[in-house]
């Protein structure tokens, strides 16, 4: 997606800090709850993370393009699936309160703002507490309860995408942090080349972590199981023009060098693979 110059006009002079004295002026619809399996680390991460949007969201974010972004959030052009135009998105952050506030600041939704609160809770995991904030009152209460069912039905939909990157993230950050993410040796055996099949990536055990085992152009080769940018899993993905995509942020990495198609990342190491005498796919130096 393009930006113009009049696109970056669009957020033109305002505040990188929220104003909840706005909120008095504000039409309160109502208010989505949920609690999550993960830490307020991952979910700050999560809404800083704009690049996530319509990868992992693909039901209600279509292309997006960074208009600005620092520690106090970030503005971006959206569009939306099965919607014309563009939606010019908001969205700032009160860290150390674990509080952001997003607000459509022209296209579709225009005026519309919502406010979440992050809390951690004892037994373990958090809460979130979104509320939902529009510029007028509805027409009617019947517009009202459907607008409001609409607003929880689709923040339930992207907390359940939401919740299984930062779960899966939080797995990974785990398992690096143990030592799950140790280089592989060359000279591991993977096992014998009969149990592998050429036509699907094979997950398999070296360094203290998974790979995946893929036979790509008539030879093997082998790569980590996560992403080199936010350990978003690689494995079971399909190649398109040589190319494996992480699912979370749509990196596309090469499997001839393994660098990033638009160099936003760390190369992900790509690993020769050869068969030795007994049958075996033993594991080489990186390509």
């Amino acid at each position: 997606m393009e930006l113009s110059a009049a696109d970056r006009a669009v957020f033109a002079g305002r505040s990188d800090r929220i104003d909840r004295a706005r909120l008095d002026d504000l039409h309160c619809l109502g208010t989505y709850e949920r609690k999550l399996p993960v830490n307020l680390q991952r979910m700050m991460e999560n809404a800083y993370d704009w690049e996530h949007l319509p990868f992992v969201h693909p039901t209600s974010f279509g292309d997006i393009a960074l208009v600005e972004q620092g520690s106090w959030g970030w503005r971006c052009k959206a569009s939306l699936p099965g919607f014309a135009g563009s939606q010019f998105i908001e969205l700032l952050v009160d860290a150390a309160k674990h509080y952001w506030a997003t607000c459509v600041v022209e296209g579709f939704g225009q005026g519309v703002e919502i406010h979440t609160q992050a809390t951690a809770v004892p037994e373990g995991g958090i809460t979130v507490r979104v509320g939902f904030y529009l510029p007028q009152p509805p027409e009617s209460e019947a517009q009202a309860r459907f607008l409001l069912a609409a607003l929880q039905q689709q923040y339930a939909t992207l907390y359940d995408e939401d919740e299984q990157l930062m779960s899966g993230r939080q797995a990974a950050i785990a398992l690096k942090s143990s030592g799950g993410h140790a280089r592989p040796e060359a000279g591991t055996a993977l096992g014998a080349s009969s149990g592998f099949d050429k036509t699907c990536a094979n997950i398999v055990s070296a360094g203290g972590g998974e790979m995946v085992l893929r036979f790509h152009e008539g030879r093997w080769l082998a790569h980590r199981a996560t992403c080199p940018h936010l350990l978003g899993p690689l494995s079971g993905h399909e190649v398109a023009d040589g190319r494996v995509t992480c699912p979370w942020h749509g990196y596309r990495f090469s499997l001839e060098d393994g660098h990033e198609e638009g160099g936003r990342c760390p190369a992900l190491e790509i690993f020769g693979v050869a068969e030795d005498d007994r049958g075996r796919l033993v594991l080489q130096g990186p390509i």
